[in-house]
């Protein structure tokens, strides 16, 4: 438990991170393979194809097909990593239903460009329900990691890992949270920063707004914690009850819908454990637009000013109960 400053203004993409991490850790584990659907300059598996280029699999725009084939590959023992923008994720959920989560295929869903971090490509590019989709496939674990360190463990964790797993990279630069110390485990949140009157739990690039939140707010006199919770699915329900205990007032913060994501599991781990009031940070419900992600970020109430503003909201509603 910690209370620290960003690391570093900005770092690589997620993508680049996962690029250059998973072309790191193949060289042992040989029944990696990789599937692309010609956006391998997008995804970071770029570093992949030129370092493996025979367990490269090029599959053009034909994501379904992508998808099924990768079911096919686990079959046999090999461990696929399917490589795509999260957009193009969404067309294959049939398949990753029934060719890989219902057959409990050792696959690994990559899926780059997530939320408004696409960008001036607009509302039609923007995945804004990939983690609910994906959280609501049975046996599927869906993963979210804050920064460049945090991927490159996030990626030889998902590699070991025996089972179906969608995973967000991101195409913008991303602050640095974490140095050489940090421990990735699937299924545990992480407290980035402890506070007693609200905690703001994040994932995905929202964490280090989240952490400028919480230093906004910690000049006001309010100590906010700051709960990284990288695993959506399974999500860490023993934190989340501690964290509602604990600070009894909760705040919500991913780039995506308010409906089905991160917000939704937080919620529902709550009502089972401790309730308390809730606010959510996130798109509400409502499709992109074209724009800088840093824009957009501010159109959608997504950056640390809102985040601050909600805590405050879940602070009065804790009061007033």
């Amino acid at each position: 438990m910690s209370t620290p400053a960003l690391i570093g203004t900005s770092g690589d993409s997620l993508r680049e991170a996962f690029g250059k991490a998973l072309t790191a850790a193949c060289e042992t584990r040989r029944k990696v393979v990789a599937l692309d659907a010609d956006i391998a300059g997008g995804t970071g598996l770029h570093h992949f194809r030129k370092a493996y280029p025979d367990r490269f699999f090029q599959f053009g725009i034909a994501e379904q097909n992508m998808m099924a084939v990768a079911g096919g590959m686990a079959a046999t023992g090999l461990v696929p990593v399917v490589t795509t923008f999260a957009v193009f994720c969404l067309r294959a959920v049939e398949q990753a239903r029934l060719s890989v989560a219902y057959t409990r295929r050792n696959v690994k869903i990559v899926a780059s460009h997530p939320g408004i971090d696409v960008g001036p490509d607009g509302g039609s590019a923007q995945a804004l329900e990939d983690l609910a989709a994906f959280r609501a496939i049975p046996g599927m674990t869906v993963i979210s990691p804050a920064d460049p360190h945090e991927m490159a463990l996030a990626t030889e964790a998902v590699l070991d890992f025996d089972g179906p797993v969608y995973m967000r990279t991101g195409r913008s630069p991303a602050k640095r949270l974490y140095g050489e110390g940090h421990v990735f485990e699937i299924g545990k949140g992480h407290v980035l920063r402890d506070g007693s009157d609200v905690t703001l739990i994040a994932c995905g690039v929202e964490v280090a707004r989240a952490a400028e939140a919480a230093a906004q707010l910690a000049a006001q006199g309010i100590q906010a914690r700051v709960v990284n919770m990288a695993t959506i699915k399974p999500i860490d329900t023993g934190l989340v009850a501690r964290c509602a205990e604990e600070t009894g007032a909760i705040v919500t913060c991913e780039d995506h819908n308010i409906h089905g994501g991160l917000g939704g599991a937080v919620a529902e781990a709550m009502a089972a454990s401790r309730p308390c009031p809730i606010e959510f940070i996130g798109v509400r419900d409502v499709f992109g637009e074209s724009g800088e992600p840093d824009e957009l970020a501010e159109r959608f109430g997504l950056t640390a000013p809102h985040i601050a503003a909600a805590a405050k909201r879940a602070i009065a509603r804790k009061r007033r109960g």
